[in-house]
């Protein structure tokens, strides 16, 4: 019997490609996201489409009796849909910081709660959620983004206890820098939203730092992050959190060993440097 996986955020990206790799190692895959049309090719591919906004109660609900109906059991729960909404605290819209955390937070909490049930009737599974090293270290303009994914490391420690007697894992992974559409929506949230206020330096420099880290060679392909997490699945005993690529290990082991003002140094001398990279290589390109 195949096992049984539900990819969020299949659409592009680090979904996508753990769409792909799961369907290699053998898996049933259902690839869930609200954009069905671009997730066509993985159809193709063998995986199995499903509308899914996890911003949606009843979309969920129904992906959940989807795969309960064809499929009568569920694995693995892959928690990967999120985006990054940036911009000064002063600046962000309590409308758009809510969106942030029921997409990033209340919909992965949601849908580990609509899956469990399969999971705890066959006495096995896995949820494997998605954060980032953003859940272990801070930037400026990034608040709500953060307090998100330092909420998604907290909810997962106290799953992965109450879970454990049912023979379920509860798995962190934590990437770096990834080469998907991440970055640009981050970029361009930060400058709808402090792009021309009193945050407008901060803003514009930390865009370029963006635009550097897309541009560097210390960003991963996401497929790396997709054979992580194939590579937990397949532990018996996974670990509790991997962290991979885009130099996700050296930033979290700086951020263990560093005090917080140091750390806030460290980020802002690496938002400098890599924003004036971004600079000249735009400048590069032009003439």
């Amino acid at each position: 019997m195949n096992k049984v996986a539900l990819v969020t955020g299949a659409s592009s990206g680090i979904g996508e490609a753990t769409v792909r790799k799961l369907l290699a190692e053998g898996y049933k895959v259902y690839a869930g996201a609200r954009r069905v049309e671009r997730m066509q090719p993985l159809r193709q591919a063998g995986a199995a489409l499903l509308a899914l906004d996890v911003t949606d109660d009843t979309s969920m609900v129904a992906a959940i009796d989807s795969i309960r109906g064809e499929a009568g059991r569920l694995d693995a729960l892959v928690n990967n849909a999120g985006y990054g909404s940036y911009g000064a605290l002063e600046d962000v819209p309590m409308e758009e910081a809510r969106r942030q955390c029921e997409v990033n937070l209340f919909g992965l909490a949601r849908l580990s709660q609509l899956a469990l049930p399969m999971m705890r009737a066959q006495g096995s599974g896995a949820i494997i959620n998605i954060t980032s090293v953003g859940g272990k270290m801070h930037e400026p303009l990034g608040s709500w983004y953060h307090a998100t994914k330092f909420a998604v490391e907290g909810l997962s420690d106290c799953l992965r206890m109450e879970l454990a007697p049912f023979g379920i894992h509860v798995v962190v992974i934590e990437p770096g820098a990834i080469k998907t559409e991440w970055g640009g929506i981050a970029r361009d949230s930060m400058l709808k939203y402090s792009g021309n206020t009193a945050y407008r330096e901060q803003a514009l420099l930390h865009a370029k730092m963006f635009e550097g880290a897309d541009q560097s060679n210390m960003a991963s392909p996401p497929e790396l992050v997709a054979a992580t997490i194939a590579d937990a699945l397949r532990a018996k005993r996974p670990r509790t959190r991997y962290a991979t690529g885009g130099g996700a290990k050296m930033i979290l082991a700086l951020r263990r060993f560093t005090s917080d003002r140091g750390f806030d140094w460290l980020m802002r001398t690496m938002e400098q440097r890599m924003a004036g990279a971004a600079a000249a290589g735009s400048q590069a390109a032009s003439t």
